[in-house]
């Protein structure tokens, strides 16, 4: 009975030291992958090369305005009798635009014409004595000669004659003169017809029938006409961009109505200055302002869709490739601006690997890849530690037993 109650106690000991060591090595296994956890393999944010177009450009707000346009005024002073012109209205070179009343006009060419006249007729009058001034004179040449007249008398059929023909020669100054008065009053007459200089559409009516103006002290103006088949765009182009460009480059630009709609064209010039130059009196430059130049380009307009005024969102295209294979630039490693390019690309075993490319167009946003990479490797972008992955170790707790 005694040697079977001490195996049963030796037995629950045995259990119970099984049990305590179960226990040690529970609660140390717990110590351990709480604050000593195994490292788990990282996660990488990823991108996948692939094929595509890629450009760099200059980037510019510009302004849309006509590819030509003038303002209408009148040389003439009164009041306008007719507007024969709407706003918007397409109108023709030469198509009446506006009448002003042509009374004064039209007096002062009566006036002159009659000037003309009466020098005119003065000149024949004149012309009619230089005949008789000549036919005396001849007379009295041959009397003369005969010694049937004194020389006196002579002398002054002589002087007569000379003073005929001066008298011709004022008449025919005082018709010049008269007849530049008429032509100057029939062109005066003709300024109170306005025509239009040029085909355009008319985008301003600047004055309006009955009203008086008066082009004594500048030329009024009537109406503002443009030309608008054709669209210029004035770009305004950093100072830190406006080496990069040149006329004869690709441009596109959007305007904010229809932003999905490129309209393509080329880089017609580039201002050799700055606008403030046309204002500027010092020599000294304000490096507080910001130095744009004007570059201008042109396009068609047949359907009347861009306007004047309209902003523009200009891009001066520098370098394009199609067709080529691009990744985010963000995965481009480089040493410097001109040091060995490299990206980290994930391997079959899920790894990152270093490897070298050769980059082409990098516009800060993609970046082509010339050489060190093929379609659908996947280039690494940033890395993260994968979900669930705990901090450093900390310190444990003293633990009593």
């Amino acid at each position: 009975m005694k040697s079977s109650t001490s195996r049963l106690s030796n037995f629950l000991n045995r259990w119970r030291y099984a049990l305590a060591a179960l226990a040690l090595l529970g609660l140390g296994l717990g110590v351990k992958f709480y604050y000593f956890p195994t490292k788990k393999a990282p996660t990488f944010v990823t991108a996948t090369a692939v094929l595509g177009d890629i450009e760099q450009s200059v980037l510019a707000t510009g302004t849309l305005q006509a590819f030509k346009q003038i303002s209408v005024g009148a040389q003439a002073s009164g009041q306008i009798k007719s507007l024969s012109v709407a706003l918007g209205d397409s109108i023709q070179k030469g198509q009446l635009i506006a009448e002003i009343d042509a009374m004064k006009q039209e007096n002062d060419l009566r006036n002159t014409q009659a000037a003309l006249l009466s020098a005119e007729a003065l000149l024949g009058s004149r012309q009619a004595l230089l005949k008789q001034a000549e036919l005396n004179f001849q007379r009295q040449k041959e009397l003369l000669s005969g010694d049937a007249i004194s020389r006196q008398t002579y002398e002054q059929a002589e002087a007569t004659l000379g003073t005929t023909r001066a008298d011709i020669k004022t008449s025919e100054a005082q018709i010049a003169q008269a007849s530049i008065a008429a032509d100057t009053a029939k062109v005066n007459l003709g300024y109170t017809r306005i025509l239009a200089p040029m085909d355009g559409v008319v985008v301003a009516l600047v004055a309006q029938q009955g009203q008086t103006v008066n082009a004594n002290q500048s030329a009024p103006i009537i109406i503002k006409l443009a030309l608008l088949d054709t669209i210029t765009v004035k770009a305004q182009i950093s100072e830190a961009d406006v080496v990069r460009v040149k006329p004869g480059q690709k441009v596109y630009f959007t305007i904010l109505g229809a932003p999905e709609k490129r309209y393509y064209t080329t880089l017609r010039s580039v201002d050799p200055a700055p606008d403030s130059i046309v204002t500027d009196t010092a020599t000294t430059v304000n490096t507080a302002t910001a130095i744009y130049y004007n570059g201008l380009l042109d396009v068609p307009n047949p359907e009347g869709l861009l306007r004047i005024s309209m902003t523009a969102q200009v891009y001066v295209v520098l370098n394009e490739a199609k067709g080529v294979i691009t990744i985010p630039s963000a995965a481009v490693q480089q040493v410097g601006r001109r040091g060995p390019a490299s990206v980290r690309v994930v391997n079959a075993a899920g790894k990152a690997e270093k490897r070298e490319v050769k980059v082409g167009i990098d516009n800060n946003v993609n970046a082509e890849i010339l050489d060190g990479l093929a379609v659908g490797d996947k280039v690494v972008l940033s890395e993260a530690q994968a979900p669930g992955s705990q901090p450093a170790p900390r310190t444990p707790p003293r633990m009593r037993f």
